[in-house]
């Protein structure tokens, strides 16, 4: 059995890491390349990097700040916000990402995923999707959940995988930020419809949470934000509980 994944995220904004809730309310957390050492010593098994302005400011990744955070982690590190081309994908892994996220750019670009997967192989490529409940079924919204894109995720995880994806994120808008658990139902639906990598993400708020996850839905990590820069508690205590409940963990 492979061991489930813990993955913090960095939510970046003007230079600092900022936490919202369903995509608004954003107040400021703290220093990235300071969040991105304590969870790279702490036990986290990667590490998430968001530019989450980039896509909808129509602008590249503040690669300065990705630099920086790069060279305070051993741990494999994805990266995202504004990845529109395969130059984009370039300058990224250049600056020390393991894997790059693509959001926006590939609902722009539908050939996006297919091209960077043939360049740089599919373990590189990773889609994330901002999803919603919409019209009654789960919808992609794009720039940052600002933009519905009238997309059925399903339809579209879908079409990620065959064209070479090599993992998914599913980010909640319905639970980001509420701290009331993941949402089970809609990466039910998911993983059910692809079989590569599914991350969860949106909704983190306890031990529990996570615990009630992976025994409920058949997902390959767990993402959490706000649980792990307000200490809530540490990455380290999070996979003992796991561990304790019988789900294989890396400790």
């Amino acid at each position: 059995m492979l061991a489930k994944r813990i993955i913090p995220c960095l939510d970046v904004r003007d230079g600092r890491v900022v936490k919202g809730k369903k995509f608004a309310d954003i107040s400021d957390v703290d220093d990235p390349a300071a969040l991105a050492e304590k969870y790279s010593d702490g036990g986290a098994d990667e590490l998430v990097f968001y530019d989450i302005t980039a896509s909808y400011e129509k602008r590249t990744l503040f690669t300065d700040i990705l630099k920086s955070v790069a060279s305070k982690v051993f741990i494999p590190l994805t990266v995202g916000g504004g990845i529109n081309t395969l130059d984009d994908f370039d300058r990224v892994l250049k600056c020390g990402a393991d894997k790059v996220s693509v959001n926006s750019g590939a609902i722009a670009n539908r050939k996006l995923i297919a091209q960077a997967a043939k360049v740089y192989g599919d373990q590189c490529v990773v889609l994330s999707m901002d999803v919603k409940r919409a019209d009654g079924r789960f919808t992609v919204f794009a720039q940052g959940g600002r933009v519905n894109t009238g997309i059925d995720a399903l339809e579209w995880a879908k079409r990620a995988e065959g064209s070479g994806a090599g993992e998914i994120v599913v980010n909640s808008i319905d639970t980001d930020g509420v701290k009331k658990g993941f949402d089970i139902e809609m990466l039910t639906a998911v993983t059910q419809t692809v079989k590569i990598p599914v991350v969860a993400s949106g909704g983190a708020g306890s031990k529990d949470d996570f615990v009630t996850l992976f025994k409920s839905v058949n997902v390959d990590a767990g993402l959490g934000a706000s649980v792990f820069h307000f200490d809530e508690f540490t990455i380290r205590d999070l996979k003992n509980q796991l561990k304790n409940n019988g789900i294989e963990v890396r400790l």
